[in-house]
């Protein structure tokens, strides 16, 4: 199998002077020891420059795929766990999981991601009390600069105070091999689908509609009269799981299955209807045997604390031609607050607003920075694997913890194997 040259959507072009692609962490861990700069590649989904590198590209696509549940391993919140090669997609793990009876938390909109590159970036799925998929994570196995494997655990042991920033490291701290995530029992979830739901319903009854199940999003093309869809994702065991109205909020239940993108075959998508089935085949938006889109897209997110959601919104709303002239889909979701320090969620409950363009990034980029103009107010949060333009003074102002991150750089990796231009460029400034 050949390494690939692009990210998933073909906007980044990797300029890696080699490429590799391990079968064993023996052999990755010869690579990382005898390189002067490193960068690992899982599967491809980032939008941004945070897997690029001008030295070599290590694919972790040639590793393991084993998944080892330990039902007597409590974690911190008292849960069995589960550990994992790090390539590991989520579609494959979670099918894996719910054969022996066992869950994790959440999962984001595509199943097709790795585990590792997922959890490093703080990629998360929506729900009010759901933290991003990052908070699951109970230990990291990683190759560190000299090519020695190290564990990290969140509970105890010599890295345990500095866990939260060794989680959502950008890939800066090491290759991560293997992850250990705490698991829950599995569930069953329904879906329904609400359409036209009017835009003074969303503002003025925010809180309420991402309250109404465990897993909510809100899709909007940004074009008058800015009617939404709503995803709700309701637990076949919630205390308020009922038959949902045919009217809700001036939004009417959808008879048809529908896709979040105008135009694409619902045949992509997750069961709706309220069809019940297990909490992986319904959590995520898509199929993992189906590509969700075309990949012809960029993709931006900004995450502002939730107490500001409508108030961001309207920042936004003098934008709205602008936005909607360069857009696939906007989908907006709500996150738990965590304490891994580079977080989008690090300690404020969040609502994220996520952008899906046209792949054209020379009429995108005055658009993003545009619309970071506007929300800056509410102290929004770029995704770090999708596209953004702020500059570091800005991110750090953001990131209250970035200067302690930057300490455990200076610490575990002093020569800079693991950085690259968007670490040295875009995080710290260099």
């Amino acid at each position: 199998m050949s390494i690939p040259r692009t990210n998933w959507a073909g906007s980044i072009t990797f300029r890696a002077a080699r490429t590799h692609r391990p079968s064993t962490v023996e052999q990755l861990r010869e690579l990382v020891a005898a390189g002067a700069q490193v960068r690992a590649l899982g599967s491809g989904h980032s939008f941004s420059t945070i897997a690029d590198t001008t030295g070599d590209l290590i694919s972790l696509d040639g590793l393991p795929r084993t998944v080892r549940i330990d039902p007597g391993r409590l974690g911190a919140a008292g849960q069995p766990s589960v550990t994992v090669d790090a390539a590991i997609r989520y579609g494959d793990l979670a099918a894996r999981l719910d054969q022996a009876g066992y869950a994790l938390h959440n999962l984001a909109s595509l199943p097709h991601i790795a585990v590792a590159g997922a959890c490093a970036t703080g990629t998360h799925g929506s729900g009010d009390s759901n933290g991003s998929l990052a908070t699951a994570v109970s230990a990291i196995e990683l190759v560190t600069a000299d090519g020695e494997l190290v564990t990290l655990n969140r509970a105890n042991g010599e890295f345990s105070a500095e866990f939260g920033g060794m989680v959502v490291a950008l890939g800066a701290l090491g290759i991560v091999t293997s992850v250990t995530l705490d698991i829950v029992p599995a569930f069953t979830v329904r879906q329904w689908v609400y359409q036209d739901l009017p835009r003074r319903q969303l503002d003025a009854n925010f809180a309420e509609i991402f309250a109404s199940a465990y897993s909510v999003s809100v899709f909007t093309d940004w074009r008058p009269p800015y009617a939404a869809r709503v995803w709700l994702k309701q637990r076949t065991d919630a205390a308020d799981n009922a038959e949902p109205p045919p009217r809700w909020l001036d939004a009417r239940l959808a008879e048809v299955p529908l896709h979040p993108v105008p135009g694409m075959p619902a045949s992509h998508t997750t069961q709706q209807l309220g069809v019940p089935g297990p909490w992986h085949e319904r959590l995520p938006h898509f199929r993992p045997e189906y590509t969700p889109s075309s990949g012809d897209e960029l993709q931006s997110e900004y995450l502002v604390p939730r107490e500001h959601a409508v108030e961001a919104l309207a920042a936004l709303n003098p934008l709205a031609d602008r936005i909607a002239s360069v857009l696939r889909i906007a989908e907006i979701r709500t996150v738990a607050a965590d304490d891994l320090w580079l977080s989008m969620a690090y300690q404020r409950d969040s609502a994220a607003f996520h952008f899906t363009w046209r792949k054209d990034t020379t009429a995108v980029l005055p658009v993003l920075a545009a619309m970071e103009e506007r929300l800056a107010p509410f102290g929004a949060r770029p995704h770090w694997g999708k596209l953004f333009v702020l500059e570091p003074p800005a991110l750090r102002t953001l990131y209250p913890r970035l200067p302690d991150f930057e300490d455990l750089l200076a610490r575990y990796d002093p020569a800079g194997v693991f950085r690259n231009d968007f670490i040295d460029r875009r995080v710290i400034g260099r």
